[in-house]
Order: C-alpha cells, then structure tokens, then sequence
C-alpha cells in the first residue's frame, strides 16, 4: 500500500501525460498543457500536489473524509485508486479546486487549471480574469464526436442508470449521495441565446433522477425558469472532467447572459473543443470524464438536501427543487471522478468564487471610473467578506474627492450589480495591503476600520446561503451589504509609516543587514558590521 505523495503514477495508469520541452527558471511546461482533466492531474502529480491512494476506499464518506483531511491540513490532493462497489478502473480525485500544498503557491491549482503559470499569486490572478471579461470572447469549438474521447461509453434508455459509478455520500446527515460537488451544469436559455455552465450541487434520488439547487438569483435559475415559464422540461448535460478550467469558470460569478465556455476561451486564450451530446443539443466538453444528459422538470417535484455549505455549516435545510430526468450517460475508459466535499474554509467551494467574484468586483469599478489596484475575498473568511484596495494616488485620478465620497460611490457602484451584493462586507484600503495575505489583512482591519463610524449600509436583495443574516432577512432575501472606508490620510497629513523592517530603518542599515544574512563580501566590508 502506498499513500504517499512522493510516488508516482505510473505511465500505464496515469491520470494524464505532460508533454515535455524546454524550462526557463521559476516555470515549467507543466504551465501551459492542462487541456484535459488527466493532464491537470498530472501536472500536479509531477509538481507533487496530488497523493495516490491504493487502498480501496468506499465512496460512501470515506473519500470524503480522506478529502477534507486533506485541505483541513493542506497536503496534496488524494487520487483514488481503487473504489469499493464499483467496477474496477474507475477512479475518483479530491479537492482538484483547492488551495495547492507547494509552499508559498496556494493558487496552483486553479492557476494551472485556467492555464496559468502554478506561481501566479491572486493579484495576477484576479487581473487575468478581469481583463478577459472585458475582452473579446473565445465561443467553444465544436469537434467530431467520433472519437472524442467522453464518447468511448454511451449508455441509453434503461441502460442509462447511475449505480455503476461511485457516487459519493459527502457529509453525515446529506439527503443522498451527491453525483455533482465539481462538475458542470449545462442549461440553454429556449431561443438559444444564452449558454450556462455552472456548478450546482446535484442529489441523487434513484438510478435514473436527481435533484438539485436551482435557485432564482443564480443563473441556472435564471435559464429554468425560462422554461418553466412555458411549461416545458428543460435539456440539460452535466459533465465531470474535461477542461480542467470548466469547473473554475462554472464556479465563478461571470456576467448574466455572458457564456462560461467563450469567456473560458478568452482566459486560455484558445477555445474550448466541444462535442453535441447523444440527446440533446447542448454541448461538453469533448474530453469530459463522464456525462449525464436529460430534462429537468419544469415544476419543483423533488426535494433536495440537507446538504453541508461553503459557509462551514451543516444546516439541516431542505427545500422543493425541480426533477433532473436522465436521458443517456457517456463516459471515458477508466474515469475519473472529481469530489469537492464544501464545508468549514478553505475548500474548493472558496477559491474559484473568490477570484471569479473579485475579478468582476474590479471590472465593474473600472468601468465606473473608479481607480482599483484589486480586489479579494479572503478565503477563511468563507469568502463573506470583499477586501478592494486602491492605489495611493487615487486623489490625483479623483481631485476634490476625499475618502468618505470615493467609497461611498464604490459602494453605489457595487449596490447596483448582482456582483456588488454577493458579500455581506466590503472593505476599502490602501494597496500597501495585500488583501490575500491574512496576517497584512488582520493587521489593517484591526488598525485601520473605526469600530462604529466611516461605514454605509447599502440595502437591498441578499442570496439565502449567509447566516449572519437573520432568519427574516434570508427567508425574505432582504438585507443590507454595509461598506467600510478603511483608507488612510494622505501622504503628508497624518499618515505614519509602518514600523517594519522596510519601514523604519535607513536604507544603508537595511542592506548591510540582508548582505549579513546572505554572507556577501559587502557584509564585511560595511560600516558598521
């Protein structure tokens, strides 16, 4: 039995391969070859992020707890060799949308998913994402389903049943198994206009139905109930796999009516290749692991949950959702299923909706006129709170404007877009922060945000998942979003410097003790030493 991170899959059964080439210090060719979900996998395996398990492991909570060890404690994402009550082969990967365990890169695996290099930090991060929402987009590419590879199995009619994958049961107390924590949901609006993929947690009732969270503010929603409006089912696929990026998009916040598949392409910076499902005409990825096509009814007849939350609660909520029909299944040789099983930060349920949200939170105040240097929502904070920095010559781009009108317009700016709303607080500070760094982030709110003075509440529609709301305000989805001016004097009017090594010590004194550290000859040679 081996569990360790340090041995490798072999070439016969690994998850993917890496094409290989030239590496320029600081960057590896494991940076740019993510196109599928097998060669994502591999890549981390080779950055030694992803752990094999041998043992046979049942999908009913043992995966899932393995799993939350593993991002509870930050190592390696597990990879499942062998699954008890499943035909052997088929295999199951945990936390692909986590933090990463390679010191001093937490945002590796969403970097490397959305082709990125494994060292981009979140600023990078955030910017890539904001600019290709700006740009022009990369509509998907629609190739041959002869041999694509999620066509290698086609199940249909009775055939077409759950039971022969591993379906995972991923907290003690969820309603069922949940067939969908990191796959995509694929719905079309009924004239066809507008395309969605989105993750949506999705229950299993029996072999053939599921049922999961279609709510009104989300954009799933938004498409059934279109179709609801004209009584009719609406078509849907759900893929496990494929581009490694599809789940990181679906995950995020992208504009209403914008496709997650041409923005994906925009990010890649290629499109998307893309296969007509067996009895539909939606579109998958053509290198998905598995999918799941059907109709999802057009009244609530089922109900789903409870079902263990982002916000690190295991609420005992159900509610009446609509009816996932299953039409037909497809699937690869030997596939792999992703789990992400949400709870308490920081999990796969944070990270991608941390940037996806951060990046639009830029766009829009950009597009507003406003001077952002970025923006974040801190992921132990279970992504409740948004961090916007801003640069320190803001009153230069914004003459006569002083810090209680600039954050009071950020704060008209976001009330008005879905975005705006998504976190309960918004904080505004200097750029001398790095919102992503917890200990910058924990020193500036304690020292710079007055206990009950410079803040504004912004009323107004509030999502159903933050339970610092009171019970009236979620059930009526009414609340208030209250925004923090947390910005300093300006330079010259009261503002201290920091009283850190770079901040309060001579320039000279700081470099003889870095040439002291290093052991340079200037270490010796200097005044003083």
């Amino acid at each position: 039995m081996t569990d360790t991170a340090d041995s490798k899959i072999p070439d016969s059964d690994r998850p993917g391969s890496v094409t290989r080439g030239s590496v320029t210090p600081g960057s590896s060719t494991r940076d740019s070859v993510t196109r599928d979900f097998r060669s994502y996998l591999a890549a981390l395996e080779e950055l030694g992020d992803l752990q094999r398990v041998s043992r046979v492991i049942d999908p009913d909570l043992e995966a899932s707890a393995v799993t939350r060890r593993s991002t509870e404690n930050g190592r390696p994402a597990p990879f499942f060799e062998h699954l008890k009550g499943v035909e052997e082969g088929f295999r199951m990967v945990g936390a692909p949308g986590a933090l990463s365990s390679i010191p001093g890169h937490p945002l590796a695996r969403i970097s490397l998913s959305l082709g990125l290099p494994h060292t981009t930090t979140a600023a990078e991060l955030v910017e890539r994402l904001a600019r290709a929402g700006t740009g022009e987009l990369l509509p998907p590419r629609r190739v041959p389903s002869a041999g694509a590879p999620c066509k290698q199995h086609v199940l249909t009619g009775e055939d077409a049943g759950l039971d022969r994958f591993p379906i995972p049961v991923v907290h003690q107390g969820d309603g069922g198994p949940y067939v969908n924590t990191w796959g995509v949901v694929v719905a079309r609006t009924p004239d066809g206009r507008w395309t969605n993929w989105a993750i949506s947690r999705i229950m299993q009732i029996d072999g053939r139905h599921m049922t999961g969270l279609v709510l009104p503010g989300q954009h799933l929603g938004m498409i059934w109930r279109e179709w609801e409006a004209i009584g009719e089912p609406m078509p849907y696929a759900v893929f496990q796999g494929g581009d490694p990026g599809a789940a990181v998009v679906g995950g995020m916040t992208v504009p209403t009516e914008v496709d997650e598949g041409a923005y994906l392409g925009a990010v890649l910076g290629r499109p998307v290749d893309v296969v007509k499902c067996e009895t539909n005409d939606l579109e998958v990825p053509a290198s998905a692991e598995v999918v799941i096509e059907g109709r999802l009814s057009a009244t609530r007849d089922a109900v789903e949950g409870p079902f263990a939350e982002f916000h690190g609660w295991a609420l005992p909520e159900t509610s009446p959702q609509p009816l996932f029909g299953i039409d037909a299944i497809t699937y690869r040789d030997d596939p792999i299923w992703p789990l992400a099983p949400a709870g308490r930060p920081v999990d796969d349920s944070h990270v991608a909706p941390a940037a996806g949200i951060s990046a639009e939170v830029v766009s829009e105040l950009r597009k507003a006129g406003l001077p952002v240097t970025s923006a974040w929502l801190p992921l132990r904070a279970a992504c409740f709170w948004t961090v916007i920095t801003v640069p320190s010559d803001w009153r230069d781009l914004l003459p006569g404007m002083d810090t209680a009108r600039f954050v009071h317009r950020i704060g008209e700016v976001l009330n008005g877009t879905r975005v705006g709303r998504l976190s309960p607080v918004v904080y505004v500070l200097d750029d001398d922060v790095d919102p992503a760094n917890d200990s910058d982030l924990l020193w500036a709110l304690a020292t710079r945000v007055h206990p009950s003075l410079r803040q504004e509440q912004w009323h107004g529609p509030i999502m159903p998942w933050y339970p610092c709301f009171t019970e009236e305000e979620l059930h009526g989805g009414w609340g208030a979003v209250v925004v923090h001016d947390a910005l300093l004097p300006a330079e010259g009017h009261g503002r201290a410097p920091q009283a850190t090594f770079e901040g309060v010590f001579p320039a000279d004194l700081r470099a003889r003790v870095l040439a002291a550290e290093a052991g340079t000859p200037e270490a010796e040679a200097a005044p003083g030493a």
